[in-house]
C-alpha cells in the first residue's frame, strides 16, 4: 500500500546547552522551557499556520504550509526569545537553534519522516545560538518575500545524507543589524563633527534590581550628550543592542559611524555605587579619559554630570551660546522616581497595548515620588497619546485630552523639554492642526539636535500633512542617528514611501518593519494598502488577516477616525485600498 506523502516546510529546533541548564536546575529549566515554549514559541508557530508535529525533550518538529511562514516564524521567534532573554542573566537564558528545509515528508498519523525531516534536524545542528539555518530550497522560496540578512555557507556535507545541501545562515546579531539600510562591509561614512556612541554600562554587581540603575546611568548620558549642538550622539535604541555583549570598539565604529566611543560599568552594594567610565577613540584604540567615581546612591547624578563634563572636555567641545546651562539640566533629584521611567521607556517600546499600560501604571508610580518631574509627565501623555493613535482607547476624545493635560503640566515645569514640544505637536497632529504640529515638532528639533524620537515625530508631522518627499529625508535621518534604529522609524520610510507612490521601495520598509516589532500593526495595515493599491490582492487579503489576528475588532470605519491626513486624497485612498483588501467596513 503506498505512503501518504506531501511537501512541506519543516522546522526543527532544539535548547543550546540543555543538558548543562539541566544539570544546574533540573526543576527550573523545565518550568522555564514550558513557560518559553507557552508563551512565546507555541503562539508564533500558530500566528504562522504551523503546526507543532512533536516535542522530543529540548528538541521539536513542526511543519508549514510555506517556507515564507516557517522562516517568518523562526525569525520572530528567535528575536521575541532575545529579547526575553536580555533581561536574564547568563545561566538562567534558554536559547533555540533552529533548522528549515523544504521537502517530501512521509504522514504517518500526525507525525511525519523521511528525507526532508532529516535535512532539517541537520541544519539546526549547525546553527548559532539564537540562530537559523535554511536549506537552498527554503532560500529560493523566500529570497523575493522576506527581507532578511542570510549568509550564504555553500554546499555542506550533511551527517547520513547522500548529497551536498546548500546552507543559508541567519543569526541574531544580523538580524538586528538588518535595519541599516542597505548595509555592505563598508563602515558608514564620519560625521563632519565629533561623534560618538554611549555603549551600555555593564552591572558588575551581579544583582538584577541593578540592572535598570546602570541602564539608566546610560541613557541619561546619551540624552545630556545629545543636547550638545556640537556632538553627533548615537541614540539608545543602537547603543543598547551591544548590551551583554563583548566588544570590539572598532567593529562599534564601523557598524554605528562613530570615531569616540563611552564605555563604563556600575557596581551598586548597600548605600554606594561605583562608576567607572573610559572615552577611547575607536579609530585608533587610544584611551582619550578614564574615572572612577564612588558615591552615595543618592549623589548618582553628580557622578552623571561629572562623566559628561569630562567626555566634553576630552573632545573640545565649544558649546554654544545658553548650550552650557542646559546641557546639565535634570527635571528630578528623586533616583526612586528616575528608575521608574527608566523602567516604563523599556515597556513602551514595545508598541502593544498591554506594554503602554504597563510602562503608564510605572510612570504614574514616577509621578508619586515626584510630582514635578517633567520628563515623567510627557511619557505619561505619550502612553494617553498612543491610545488613540493605535485605537485603545475606548473613550479618544478622553485620552486626547488626558494627553493635553500632561504636556501642559509638563510646560510649566520645564519649558525647554524637547520631547515635550514633540508630543505637543502629536497633538495638535490628532486634533488637524498640522502647521501647529511642524512648529512644535521643528521646535523640538531645535532644543534637540541629535534627538532621534523627535527628528523622527517631525518626519512623521510632516508625512500627515501631506509633504512626504519631506517627511521621508527627516525619517532617513533619524535613522543614521540611530544605525541600529527601531521599528518605527523604518515604518515613518515605508509610509512616506507609500504615499509618494513608491510602493516597491515601501513593501521592502513595511516587510523589515514587521520583521522587527511584528506585533506592531500599523506596518500590517500600511502594507495592505499598499498590496492592494499595487493590484497583489491575493497577498492584500493574506496581509488583511493579519491585521485581524492583532485588532479582531478593527474595522475601516474606525480606522478612518485615526487617519489625519491633511489631504483627503491620501485618506481616500488608504481606505479604499482597506477595503478593496476585503477588511470589514
Amino acid at each position: 500500500m503506498p505512503m501518504d506523502r506531501r511537501l512541506a516546510a519543516i522546522l526543527a529546533t532544539d535548547v543550546v546547552g540543555y543538558s548543562r541548564l539541566i544539570r544546574a536546575d533540573e526543576e527550573g529549566t523545565i518550568a522555564a522551557l514550558k513557560s518559553l515554549r507557552a508563551d512565546l514559541v507555541d503562539p508564533k508557530i500558530a500566528a504562522h499556520h504551523g503546526r507543532i508535529v512533536k516535542l522530543m525533550g529540548d528538541g521539536m518538529l513542526a511543519e508549514f504550509p510555506s517556507v515564507v511562514d516557517a522562516v517568518r516564524a523562526a525569525v520572530e521567534t528567535q528575536q521575541a526569545v532575545a529579547e526575553h532573554n536580555s533581561g536574564l542573566p547568563e545561566d538562567k537564558r534558554i536559547e533555540f537553534r533552529v533548522g528549515i528545509n523544504l521537502g517530501d515528508v512521509v504522514i504517518d498519523g500526525d507525525d511525519i519522516h523521511g528525507d526532508g525531516v532529516n535535512v532539517a534536524a541537520r541544519l539546526e545542528g549547525m546553527a548559532e545560538p539564537g540562530g537559523i539555518c535554511i536549506s537552498g530550497m527554503v532560500y529560493e522560496g523566500i529570497r523575493d518575500r522576506i527581507d532578511i540578512p542570510l549568509e550564504d555557507l555553500g554546499e555542506q556535507e550533511v551527517k547520513n545524507i547522500d548529497r551536498p545541501v546548500r546552507v543559508w545562515r541567519w543569526t541574531a546579531d544580523a538580524g538586528l543589524v538588518a535595519s541599516v539600510s542597505a548595509k555592505t562591509d563598508e563602515p558608514l561614512p564620519l560625521p563632519d563633527k565629533p561623534s560618538i556612541a554611549v555603549l551600555p554600562f555593564v552591572n558588575m554587581g551581579g544583582d538584577p534590581e541593578q540592572e535598570s540603575f546602570a541602564d539608566g546611568i546610560t541613557e541619561d548620558l546619551i540624552t545630556t550628550l545629545s543636547r550638545i549642538l556640537g556632538l553627533f550622539v548615537i541614540a539608545r535604541t543602537s547603543s543598547f543592542i551591544y548590551k551583554g555583549k563583548a566588544i570590539d570598539v572598532k567593529q562599534v565604529s564601523r557598524d554605528l559611524g562613530v570615531r569616540y566611543v563611552l564605555e563604563g560599568s556600575v557596581r551598586a552594594a548597600r548605600n554606594r555605587v561605583r562608576v567607572t567610565a573610559q572615552l577611547i577613540d575607536a579609530h585608533t584604540g587610544l584611551h582619550l579619559w578614564a574615572n572612577r567615581y564612588d558615591r552615595d546612591l543618592t549623589d548618582v547624578f553628580s557622578v552623571q554630570d561629572e562623566v559628561t563634563t569630562n567626555v566634553v572636555k576630552a573632545l573640545q567641545v565649544v558649546l554654544v551660546e545658553g548650550e552650557q546651562a542646559r546641557v546639565w539640566h535634570r527635571s528630578t533629584d528623586n533616583v526612586e522616581a528616575w528608575n521608574c521611567l527608566t523602567r516604563a521607556a523599556m515597556h513602551h517600546k514595545n508598541l502593544t497595548r498591554g506594554e503602554n499600560q504597563i510602562a503608564r501604571k510605572l510612570l504614574e508610580e514616577a509621578l508619586q515620588l515626584d510630582p514635578d518631574y517633567a520628563t515623567a509627565w510627557v511619557w505619561l501623555g505619550r502612553t494617553y497619546w498612543r491610545d488613540v493613535r493605535f485605537l485603545w482607547a475606548n473613550a479618544p476624545d478622553k485620552s486626547l485630552a488626558k494627553a493635553a493635560e500632561c504636556a501642559e503640566r509638563a510646560r510649566t515645569l520645564d519649558d525647554d523639554n524637547s520631547e515635550l514640544h514633540a508630543l505637543l505637536g502629536l497633538i495638535h497632529l490628532m486634533k488637524r492642526e498640522f502647521d501647529a504640529a511642524i512648529e512644535s515638532c521643528e521646535r523640538a528639533v531645535v532644543l534637540d539636535p541629535n534627538g532621534t524620537w523627535v527628528t523622527g515625530m517631525l518626519g512623521l508631522a510632516l508625512n500627515w500633512a501631506g509633504r512626504p518627499e519631506e517627511a521621508l529625508s527627516f525619517a532617513q535621518k533619524a535613522m543614521r542617528f540611530s544605525p541600529l534604529h527601531p521599528s518605527w522609524y523604518v515604518y515613518f520610510a515605508a509610509h512616506a514611501n507609500r504615499l509618494l507612490g513608491r510602493y516597491e521601495a515601501a513593501v521592502v520598509l513595511y516587510q523589515r518593519t514587521i520583521n522587527q516589532a511584528p506585533d506592531y500593526i500599523s506596518p500590517h495595515i500600511g502594507l495592505t494598502a499598499c498590496y492592494a493599491a499595487m493590484g497583489r490582492l491575493e497577498d492584500a487579503r493574506a496581509q488583511a488577516a493579519h491585521v485581524l489576528r492583532l485588532a479582531p475588532k478593527f474595522s475601516v470605519t474606525r480606522y478612518a477616525q485615526a487617519l489625519t491626513y491633511r489631504l483627503p486624497e491620501h485618506a481616500q485612498r488608504s481606505l479604499e485600498a482597506l477595503r478593496a483588501a476585503g477588511l470589514p467596513e
